[in-house]
Protein backbone atom coordinates (compact mmCIF):
# COMPACT_ATOMS: atom_id res chain seq x y z
CA UNK A 1 0.00 0.00 0.00
CA UNK A 2 1.02 3.59 -0.47
CA UNK A 3 -0.07 6.56 1.58
CA UNK A 4 0.57 9.96 0.02
CA UNK A 5 0.51 12.71 2.64
CA UNK A 6 -0.35 16.16 1.31
CA UNK A 7 -0.59 19.44 3.21
CA UNK A 8 -3.75 21.35 2.27
CA UNK A 9 -4.86 24.87 3.08
CA UNK A 10 -8.61 24.11 3.26
CA UNK A 11 -9.39 20.56 4.36
CA UNK A 12 -13.11 20.64 3.53
CA UNK A 13 -12.56 22.04 0.01
CA UNK A 14 -9.73 19.59 -0.67
CA UNK A 15 -11.82 16.67 0.56
CA UNK A 16 -14.65 17.70 -1.76
CA UNK A 17 -12.17 18.04 -4.64
CA UNK A 18 -10.82 14.51 -4.22
CA UNK A 19 -14.35 13.12 -3.84
CA UNK A 20 -15.24 14.85 -7.13
CA UNK A 21 -12.45 13.01 -8.95
CA UNK A 22 -13.63 9.66 -7.59
CA UNK A 23 -11.88 9.14 -4.26
CA UNK A 24 -13.90 8.14 -1.21
CA UNK A 25 -13.32 9.41 2.30
CA UNK A 26 -12.56 6.80 4.93
CA UNK A 27 -14.12 8.26 8.10
CA UNK A 28 -12.21 5.81 10.31
CA UNK A 29 -8.95 7.66 9.58
CA UNK A 30 -10.38 11.17 9.18
CA UNK A 31 -11.08 13.99 11.60
CA UNK A 32 -11.03 17.79 11.61
CA UNK A 33 -7.27 17.78 10.82
CA UNK A 34 -7.09 15.00 8.22
CA UNK A 35 -9.09 13.25 5.50
CA UNK A 36 -8.10 9.78 4.39
CA UNK A 37 -9.05 9.61 0.72
CA UNK A 38 -9.18 6.15 -0.85
CA UNK A 39 -8.04 6.11 -4.47
CA UNK A 40 -7.89 2.30 -4.75
CA UNK A 41 -7.42 -0.74 -2.54
CA UNK A 42 -3.72 0.09 -2.34
CA UNK A 43 -3.51 3.89 -2.74
CA UNK A 44 -4.57 6.38 -0.09
CA UNK A 45 -4.14 10.15 0.03
CA UNK A 46 -3.93 11.68 3.47
CA UNK A 47 -5.04 15.30 3.22
CA UNK A 48 -3.59 17.07 6.24
CA UNK A 49 -4.06 20.58 7.56
CA UNK A 50 -0.78 22.47 7.71
CA UNK A 51 -0.71 22.18 11.51
CA UNK A 52 -1.18 18.40 11.29
CA UNK A 53 1.40 18.04 8.50
CA UNK A 54 3.97 19.93 10.60
CA UNK A 55 3.71 17.20 13.25
CA UNK A 56 5.47 14.82 10.83
CA UNK A 57 8.33 16.99 9.56
CA UNK A 58 10.59 19.72 10.87
CA UNK A 59 10.92 21.13 7.33
CA UNK A 60 9.06 24.10 5.90
CA UNK A 61 5.93 23.21 3.94
CA UNK A 62 6.49 24.00 0.28
CA UNK A 63 4.02 26.07 -1.67
CA UNK A 64 3.13 23.63 -4.45
CA UNK A 65 1.98 26.54 -6.61
CA UNK A 66 5.51 27.93 -6.82
CA UNK A 67 7.80 24.94 -6.33
CA UNK A 68 7.73 21.21 -6.96
CA UNK A 69 8.89 18.49 -4.65
CA UNK A 70 7.04 15.50 -6.04
CA UNK A 71 4.94 14.45 -9.04
CA UNK A 72 2.39 11.75 -8.39
CA UNK A 73 1.28 9.50 -11.23
CA UNK A 74 -1.76 7.23 -11.29
CA UNK A 75 -2.43 4.60 -13.93
CA UNK A 76 -5.71 4.54 -15.82
CA UNK A 77 -7.53 1.81 -17.71
CA UNK A 78 -7.58 3.69 -21.01
CA UNK A 79 -7.28 7.00 -22.81
CA UNK A 80 -10.90 7.85 -22.00
CA UNK A 81 -10.27 7.23 -18.29
CA UNK A 82 -7.30 9.63 -18.42
CA UNK A 83 -9.44 12.36 -19.99
CA UNK A 84 -12.32 11.63 -17.60
CA UNK A 85 -10.14 12.03 -14.51
CA UNK A 86 -8.67 15.33 -15.75
CA UNK A 87 -12.16 16.54 -16.64
CA UNK A 88 -13.42 15.69 -13.14
CA UNK A 89 -10.46 17.52 -11.59
CA UNK A 90 -11.14 20.61 -13.71
CA UNK A 91 -14.84 20.50 -12.86
CA UNK A 92 -13.96 20.43 -9.16
CA UNK A 93 -11.77 23.54 -9.38
CA UNK A 94 -8.44 22.04 -10.38
CA UNK A 95 -6.27 23.07 -13.31
CA UNK A 96 -5.97 20.82 -16.35
CA UNK A 97 -2.64 19.99 -17.94
CA UNK A 98 -0.08 22.05 -16.04
CA UNK A 99 2.42 19.70 -17.70
CA UNK A 100 2.32 18.98 -21.43
CA UNK A 101 0.07 16.18 -22.64
CA UNK A 102 1.91 13.02 -23.65
CA UNK A 103 0.67 10.94 -26.57
CA UNK A 104 2.96 8.26 -27.93
CA UNK A 105 0.23 6.01 -29.30
CA UNK A 106 0.97 3.15 -26.90
CA UNK A 107 1.09 5.59 -23.96
CA UNK A 108 -1.16 8.55 -23.20
CA UNK A 109 -0.92 10.91 -20.27
CA UNK A 110 -2.28 14.15 -18.95
CA UNK A 111 -2.05 15.96 -15.65
CA UNK A 112 -3.99 18.14 -13.28
CA UNK A 113 -3.20 20.41 -10.39
CA UNK A 114 -5.30 20.12 -7.23
CA UNK A 115 -6.53 23.11 -5.22
CA UNK A 116 -3.17 23.47 -3.44
CA UNK A 117 -1.03 23.13 -6.56
CA UNK A 118 -0.02 19.46 -6.19
CA UNK A 119 0.45 17.98 -9.65
CA UNK A 120 -1.06 14.59 -10.42
CA UNK A 121 -0.30 12.77 -13.65
CA UNK A 122 -2.77 10.25 -15.06
CA UNK A 123 -1.32 7.74 -17.53
CA UNK A 124 -2.51 4.88 -19.67
CA UNK A 125 -0.10 2.51 -21.34
CA UNK A 126 -0.58 -0.46 -23.62
CA UNK A 127 2.11 -2.58 -21.96
CA UNK A 128 2.22 -5.15 -24.75
CA UNK A 129 2.75 -2.50 -27.43
CA UNK A 130 5.31 -0.71 -25.26
CA UNK A 131 7.24 -3.94 -24.67
CA UNK A 132 7.31 -4.73 -28.38
CA UNK A 133 8.68 -1.27 -29.11
CA UNK A 134 11.45 -1.32 -26.50
CA UNK A 135 14.15 -3.18 -28.50
CA UNK A 136 13.71 -0.82 -31.45
CA UNK A 137 13.93 2.19 -29.16
CA UNK A 138 17.04 0.79 -27.45
CA UNK A 139 18.79 0.34 -30.82
CA UNK A 140 17.95 3.83 -32.05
Amino acid sequence: MIFVNLPVSDLARSTAFYEAIGATKNPQFSDDTASCMVISETIFVMLLTHDKFRQFTPKKISDARTSSEVLICLSADGREAVDDTVSKATGAGGTADPSPKQDYGFMYGRSFEDLDGHIWEVMWMDVEAATKGQPAAANA
